[in-house]
C-alpha cells in the first residue's frame, strides 16, 4: 500500500534527522568503545563483566548521544557552508527545520546529563564540560586554523578518555605502578588514533576549501596555502610510525600488528596520492581512505586476542 503524502513527508524527515545526527556512525562508536574496554583499556577484566557493567553502559550511551547532539549543533552552524560543500546532503538535512534541530539537540543533551548523573557526579561534570566544548567548537573554534583541527580531534577521543577514567579512577598508588606498562600501550594506541583523526580533519579542510572560503573560515589551506597544508599532513603521517613501532616492537598487540603493517603500506600510497590531488573529488577519496583505516581499526581490535572469538576454553576464562 502506497504511503500518503503526509506519511512520506514524515518518513523523509526521519531520514533527514538520521542524516543530521549521522546515525550510521553511532553504532561504530559504541562498538569501538566496548571493544576498546575489553581488549585495550581493561584486558585483565572478564569480557562478561565489561559487557554487564551498568555504569560503563551509561557512559557509552551518554557518549553516543553526546556525539549525535554534537553533529546536530555542528550542522546547525554549518548550514550555509554545507550548501556549497555538500549540496545533496544539505538539501536532505534541510527537511528538518533549524528550530526542530535545536529542540532535539537540547533534548539529547538533557538525556546525556541525566545518564551521567546516574553514573556518578564526576561523569556529570565530565559530560557537561564535553557538551559545552562541542558547542563552543561549533560556534567559534572551528573557524580558526590549527586550534580548530586540534579541538575537533580531541573531541573525537574524549569518549575513550571517559572509559579510561571509569576503570582507573579508583586505583591505588600501588595498582597504578603495576599498570604503568599498560598505560604506555593505551597511550600508544591513543597517539595513533589521534594522529589519524588529525590528518582526517586537515584533509577535510582541503576538501571543503570553497565553502570555508565563502564563509570566512580561517583554516590552514586558506591562511597558509594548500602546499603548507600538505606538508603538515605529510609530517603527521610520518609521525604515525612512532606509535606503531611502540605497539609492534615493544608491546604485544597480538595479531593486530597485521593491521598496523597494512596501515603503513596504505599511508605510503596515501601520501603519494595526496601530492597529486588538486580537486575536491580527490580529497574526498583520501578522506574515505582515512575513514576506512579508522573503522577497520575498530574491528581489528579483536585481533589483539582473537582466541576470544573461536577458542571456547579461552572464552570461558574471560567469562
Amino acid at each position: 500500500m502506497a504511503l500518503s503524502r503526509k506519511s512520506r513527508l514524515l518518513f523523509m524527515k526521519v531520514v533527514s534527522l538520521f542524516s543530521v545526527v549521522r546515525g550510521y556512525n553511532i553504532p561504530i562508536i559504541i562498538l569501538a568503545q566496548y571493544l576498546s574496554a575489553i581488549f585495550i583499556l581493561a584486558p585483565e577484566k572478564r569480557a562478561i563483566s565489561v559487557l554487564l557493567d551498568f555504569n560503563l553502559f551509561l557512559l557509552v550511551f551518554a557518549s553516543a548521544i553526546t556525539i549525535a547532539s554534537g553533529y546536530i549543533i555542528n550542522n546547525f552552524y554549518d548550514s550555509q557552508k554545507d550548501l556549497i560543500n555538500r549540496p545533496n546532503k544539505s538539501m536532505l538535512d534541510r527537511l528538518v527545520s533549524q528550530s526542530t534541530k535545536l529542540k532535539v539537540y537540547f533534548a539529547l543533551n538533557f538525556v546525556v546529563v541525566l545518564l551521567a548523573f546516574f553514573a556518578s557526579w564526576q561523569a556529570f561534570i565530565f559530560f557537561s564540560g564535553y557538551i559545552f566544548l562541542i558547542w563552543f567548537y561549533s560556534h567559534k573554534i572551528k573557524k580558526y586554523a590549527v586550534v580548530g583541527n586540534l579541538t575537533a580531534t580531541l573531541m573525537a577521543v574524549i569518549p575513550f578518555f571517559a572509559i579510561l577514567l571509569h576503570y582507573y579512577y579508583n586505583l591505588s598508588f600501588e595498582e597504578i605502578e603495576n599498570y604503568k606498562g599498560h598505560f604506555a600501550v593505551i597511550f600508544a594506541h591513543a597517539c595513533f588514533l589521534f594522529l589519524l583523526l588529525l590528518i582526517r580533519e586537515m584533509i577535510k579542510d582541503l576538501e571543503n576549501l570553497k565553502g570555508d572560503l565563502a564563509n570566512n573560515y580561517q583554516t590552514i589551506p586558506i591562511r597558509f596555502g594548500e602546499s603548507i597544508s600538505k606538508k603538515i599532513i605529510t609530517s603527521l603521517t610520518i609521525l604515525t610510525v612512532f606509535p606503531v613501532y611502540v605497539l609492534i616492537d615493544i608491546y604485544d598487540v597480538g595479531y593486530m600488528d597485521i593491521y598496523f603493517y597494512a596501515c603503513m603500506i596504505i599511508l605510503i600510497f596515501f601520501l603519494l596520492y595526496l601530492w597529486k590531488a588538486e580537486k575536491k573529488e580527490q580529497y574526498l577519496l583520501l578522506h574515505n581512505v582515512l575513514k576506512f583505516i579508522i573503522v577497520a581499526g575498530v574491528f581489528c581490535i579483536v585481533l589483539i586476542n582473537p582466541s576470544v572469538l573461536w577458542n571456547g576454553k579461552k572464552l570461558l576464562l574471560l567469562i
